[in-house]
């Protein structure tokens, strides 16, 4: 690569005015390291300690009085408390007439003629797909509690209650479909029992989130292959913001009027950080990876700057300062493209740039969009994290239910709910719900979670 220090220079120099405003932002005042305290929330158990009576006299004989007292913490836990629910129906009858009993109705259950309580459910389904611990696992945690819960029974329980959670994931779906702004990604799942595929083969799990920060929905969903006529079944007539990486089976969903395709500019940083790494520059010498990334930089520090800032702030400051640096990256781009061969990773790279050239700088036209697709694939992260620890789904029922459940957990923890307390109520209360109002009312942004 041809390229000369100076040049460089200058180029920090452009991206340093960027940075430094988002120092600004993190250069507030840290707070003291040390202990955090314990979270008031907790109950508190008061633990006494007195002197012995001999202690409470004073050597002049007189009895010692009590000024006040010294108090610390310890954080103490109580291993999970499993109980029993007996359900007592009473019966009723007339002796005079014996016409027959009457007994109260059992509350709907979401799992009927099961002995899973709706706590069982969400804990095994949290244990799992939040905590990512396999069924097996559990399995052995009940056996040491003394209870038989074979791992078969476990996943028939996790797909009976994906198959009760449907209405609410249909209610998320139409929500999301309705957004202007939506991220999609997949990522590989095994699945072992699959027809006509061998169980060593890759199937995918197809990732949905909206772009809304206030109340965000993220829906997972198992798909046997990663075709483009996948995508298109989840989006259907979606028209809006549609942000992916470059992954063929998205691009004829992007040309289609009425969606408007975003690119993945984290996707083309990777691009010359591979070219750096096949390619190191040497010592006193700057390539056109090492400039690439420098100018993609001093985008992304604009990004920090404004992160907190209203989609109206951002629209402003994209055009004053993103803009000329997208400009300058724009003209560096030509003519690096024809410095440089096609072949090998720099020019790989080059390409991938130019080729998604305008939806890789489509976010500057509006402060509600990201430079990139991060924030669906943070969303898959916890997945991935727990594929490694339960590695396959046995059955396409299992593959369905894992991404249902996933999809309840993780729109959740994106609104603020701590998930066991907000399953457990969704699987309480959806048994009930006979109108669509009924279901509204336990989405995340609407919902009262009981008190457990």
């Amino acid at each position: 690569d041809a390229s000369a220090p100076e040049i460089a220079e200058s180029i920090d120099a452009e991206v340093s005015t960027a940075e430094s405003a988002s120092d600004a932002v993190s250069s507030a005042p840290k707070k003291a390291s040390g202990r955090k305290p314990l979270p008031a929330v907790l109950p508190r158990v008061r633990i006494e300690h007195d002197l012995a009576e001999v202690d409470k006299r004073c050597e002049c004989g007189c009895v010692k009085t009590c000024i006040g007292e010294d108090t610390s913490e310890q954080l103490d836990i109580i291993p999970a408390v499993v109980q029993v629910l007996v359900h007592a129906r009473k019966k009723y009858a007339c002796k005079a007439c014996e016409n027959g009993v009457h007994i109260a109705e059992l509350p709907k259950q979401p799992l009927p003629k099961s002995n899973a309580s709706p706590g069982l459910l969400a804990h095994i389904a949290v244990a799992k797909y939040q905590d990512g611990l396999p069924l097996y696992r559990m399995e052995t945690i009940f056996k040491r509690m003394g209870i038989h819960l074979p791992r078969n029974t476990l996943a028939n329980w996790m797909i009976k209650s994906s198959e009760c959670l449907q209405p609410l994931y249909n209610l998320l779906n139409d929500q999301l479909l309705d957004s202007d702004y939506i991220h999609m990604d997949e990522t590989r799942v095994q699945v072992l029992k699959e027809p006509d595929k061998t169980a060593e083969s890759l199937s995918y799990m197809w990732v949905r989130k909206t772009g809304d920060r206030e109340h965000p929905i993220i829906l997972f969903d198992y798909a046997s292959s990663r075709r483009t006529d996948v995508a298109a079944s989840l989006l259907g007539d979606y028209q809006g913001y549609l942000q992916t990486d470059d992954y063929a089976g998205y691009h004829r969903i992007g040309q289609q009027e009425g969606v408007t395709a975003l690119g993945c500019m984290a996707h083309a940083r990777r691009k010359f950080i591979e070219a750096q790494k096949v390619s190191p520059s040497p010592k006193g010498k700057v390539s056109k990876a090492d400039m690439a990334i420098t100018m993609i930089k001093g985008l992304y520090a604009i990004e920090a700057s404004i992160k907190d800032q209203s989609a109206e702030q951002k629209y402003q400051i994209r055009q004053e300062k993103s803009l000329p640096q997208l400009n300058k990256l724009r003209a560096w781009l030509d003519k690096a493209l024809q410095q440089t061969l096609p072949k090998g990773k720099t020019g790989e790279a080059l390409a991938y740039l130019d080729k998604n050239w305008d939806k890789l700088t489509v976010y500057i036209s509006d402060g509600r969009l990201n430079i990139d697709n991060n924030p669906v694939e943070n969303a898959i992260r916890p997945f991935a994290i727990g594929r490694k620890n339960w590695l396959f789904s046995d059955s396409q029922r299992g593959a369905k239910a894992s991404a249902m459940l996933y999809s309840i957990i993780e729109t959740a923890k994106a609104n603020g709910l701590e998930p066991y307390a907000y399953l457990r109520t969704v699987l309480t209360r959806l048994p009930h719900c006979e109108t669509v109002e009924d279901i509204e009312k336990l989405l995340p942004e609407n919902i009262e979670l009981a008190v457990i």
